[in-house]
């Protein structure tokens, strides 16, 4: 049970991973056509400050999960570092399960508030007039990749 966790974990971290640097690409050729058409040919996509602002917070959300199973989220190991290894491991499961409640909470409400800009038929209000619940869906994915793996993490410390 705790391998196939593990798995899915780091399958769907990759997965975000990837959507997040296809985003970033996609983010940078978006701008690179705007200052190309403004300088070269007088020429605004118009969408270009809304939709660079979309794919960033997509491909953050999307990464926060493989962030964490690398170990790059900011950690402060001021006092944990100090004790030993089986108290350090207490602190791990404390924080995991903590962290896991907050976002699984995060997640929850992340939901309903997508749900809720589709239900509601919320948009832009920029020129693209964007369906806003469209923007949101890589935020609830985000979130679940990064409650999944905040779970693994918290069952490895726990079984370990």
């Amino acid at each position: 049970m705790l391998s196939f966790l593990e798995k899915i974990a780091d399958k769907l971290s990759k997965l975000g991973a990837y959507l997040a640097s296809v985003l970033f690409l996609m983010l940078v050729a978006l701008i690179m056509t705007e200052i190309i058409g403004r300088t070269f040919f007088d020429y605004s996509t118009m969408i270009a400050d809304e939709y660079s602002g979309y794919f960033y917070l997509a491909a953050v959300f999307l990464g926060l999960a493989y962030t964490f199973r690398q170990g790059a989220h900011i950690r402060i190991t001021l006092l944990s570092a100090r004790f030993s290894p089986r108290v350090q491991r207490y602190i791990d499961i404390f924080a995991g399960v903590m962290m896991s409640g907050i976002l699984g909470f995060a997640l929850y409400y992340t939901w309903f508030f997508m749900i809720d800009s589709k239900q509601m038929e919320m948009l832009s209000e920029n020129v693209s007039e964007t369906p806003l619940y469209l923007t949101q869906i890589p935020m609830v994915i985000g979130l679940a990749f990064f409650t999944l793996a905040s779970i693994a993490f918290t069952f490895k410390k726990v079984f370990k």
